[in-house]
């Protein structure tokens, strides 16, 4: 999977927004104010997904292209290098796990915008 996909998926999706807070090679996608996606342009690229602290060590122990977030809470975060060992159709459904994930924690008056 490339990260134009990736950058197209996210931002069909409902309240999303990118964003380079950190650095011009890594683009953010928010949720209004909650990050579920950080890309890395700079090869080999890479994406940081949020993930259900069970379901992140699941996925590191049955992926080799799965590790622990990358400058992240490695609880909460897993990194996903993009080397087409991982098939579109799983990453896009991590993906939409960690939009899901970050709805969850939106406020309660963040919820009521995105409605």
């Amino acid at each position: 999977m490339d990260l134009e996909t990736i950058r197209e998926y996210c931002l069909k999706k409902k309240g999303v927004t990118e964003s380079l807070p950190f650095n011009e090679d890594s683009p953010v996608y928010k949720l209004m104010s909650k990050i579920f996606l950080v890309a890395n342009l700079t090869p080999p690229t890479s994406i940081n997904l949020k993930c259900d602290p069970e379901k992140a060590v699941e996925l590191r122990e049955r992926y080799a292209a799965v590790t622990p977030g990358y400058h992240m809470n490695k609880l909460h975060w897993n990194t996903i290098m993009l080397d087409n060992s991982v098939t579109d159709k799983l990453i896009l459904s991590w993906i939409d796990d960690s939009y899901n994930l970050a709805t969850g924690s939106l406020s309660k008056k963040e919820k009521e915008m995105l409605k």
